[in-house]
């Protein structure tokens, strides 16, 4: 590859590798994505009506939207301590067969008891893809794309909360929350197959082996990471305890304060559009000076975007507010894996963003707890509102203090590209 340009292509193989590999893992992490924001569309309707599942109060369900979180953290650090050694390949056909399977039976439940247990187990998958997908994506991308491309991968997140928030406003008095569900569990019949025949495996990953005495997490602890690895996780904490806090709890928040059931899922879609669009502007921005002041600044704007919700504005204001808290919150998330997945070798690669991804859904376990919490106390909206924008403040801070990570080994050339070694 042609150093002095990190936009250029290795061969026309290579172009068509990253597309297919682009493709795949977006269309897996939209799922994720539609399984973070079906839970939120579907609870009014579980804690109104017992006959669902039973009684279901404010703080089960801030529990039952956590333990998929829990599911999703185990997975990651378990693709994490697995995936640097089984590869990337194996690790996606895997995770979308499980995650497909845990839509599948959830959609199926007859309990609440049945239900956690099974959103705890879809999370396991939805854990694997997302530690997995940020690792393939760095190894096949030209350097001054990588960015970019991890951007249009994880956008899949918002976008998958585009696409549970329409299908719940359009088809939910058809299909009702089952048949949500088993929208969720199509990656099995439609991604899977295409998966097997098109996706690759990791030129980088395949070259790497043997090249490390510090594979996976234990390359984590090592001088060359351990703080940066610390902070890293602390942020990756923020943003997904405002990305899950929010999808779970903004059309209840929005409910209690006034607006009718399709309403208050609008500024869900809101949400989740704003992170998109923003998304991909920012990680453009983060390929031009770097993730870390662009992650900064965006925590910055969540931060304030929550205020102005604070303060009584016309509807207008309210909903270019919330895609401007889109854009801090489950955006800034995106460009956190963006940054995460070019920070380590590739022998820490895969560890790396699982630990991020893991670490960082204790957040996601959290933030639905919280909104649970401060909805059954009685707090008002504002103040809700207020407690996430302190969190996006902790997170921008969290930011500035990443270093920056040292110069990785000499490369050498593979069918598709240059790559390092370690």
């Amino acid at each position: 590859m042609n150093q002095s340009n990190p936009d250029t292509w290795a061969s026309p193989r290579h172009r068509s590798a990253v597309t297919w590999v682009v493709a795949i893992a977006t269309i897996a992490i939209i799922f994720d994505g539609y399984d973070l924001v079906v839970y939120g569309t579907i609870l009014p309707t579980l804690m109104n009506d017992p006959s669902q599942l039973g009684e279901i109060s404010a703080q089960h369900a801030g529990a039952l939207g956590s333990y998929a979180l829990i599911g999703v953290m185990v997975g990651a650090l378990t693709a994490g301590a697995v995936g640097d050694y089984l590869g990337r390949r194996r690790m996606m056909l895997i995770n979308i067969v499980w995650f497909s399977l845990g839509m599948g039976l959830a959609a199926m439940s007859t309990s609440v008891t049945m239900f956690g247990l099974l959103r705890f187990f879809t999370g396991i998958g939805v854990g694997g893809l997302v530690a997995t997908a940020g690792a393939m994506v760095a190894e096949f991308a030209p350097p001054g794309k990588r960015n970019l491309y991890n951007a249009i991968v994880y956008s899949g997140v918002p976008a998958g909360g585009v696409l549970a928030s329409l299908l719940a406003i359009v088809l939910h008095d058809t299909i009702g929350w089952r048949g949500l569900f088993w929208i969720g569990a199509l990656p099995i019949v439609i991604l899977l197959p295409l998966a097997l025949v098109k996706l690759p495996e990791s030129p980088q990953w395949l070259v790497a082996r043997g090249h490390e005495d510090k594979v996976g997490f234990a390359a984590l602890a090592t001088r060359r990471y351990a703080w940066g690895t610390a902070l890293l996780g602390l942020m990756s904490f923020s943003g997904l305890l405002l990305t899950y806090g929010l999808n779970t709890w903004l059309p209840k928040i929005m409910e209690d304060a006034g607006f009718n059931a399709k309403g208050s899922l609008s500024f869900l879609l809101v949400l989740n559009g704003g992170a998109i669009l923003g998304g991909l502007i920012a990680s453009k921005v983060a390929d031009g000076i770097g993730p870390q002041r662009v992650v900064a600044t965006t925590f910055g704007l969540a931060a304030l975007a929550l205020i102005l919700l604070t303060l009584g504005f016309p509807l207008s204001v309210l909903l270019a507010s919330v895609a401007v808290a889109g854009v801090g919150t489950i955006g800034t998330q995106v460009l956190i894996y963006g940054f995460v997945s070019n920070y380590y070798s590739t022998s820490a690669r895969g560890a790396g963003v699982a630990w991020c991804a893991g670490f960082g859904r204790l957040g996601g376990i959290f933030g639905p707890l919280i909104g649970g919490a401060l909805i059954s106390a009685g707090i008002s909206s504002q103040v809700a509102f207020s407690v996430f924008a302190g969190i996006a403040v902790l997170g921008g801070i969290v930011t500035f203090f990443v270093p920056r990570a040292r110069a990785a080994r000499p490369e050498v050339t593979t069918a598709y590209s240059t790559v390092q070694v370690s």
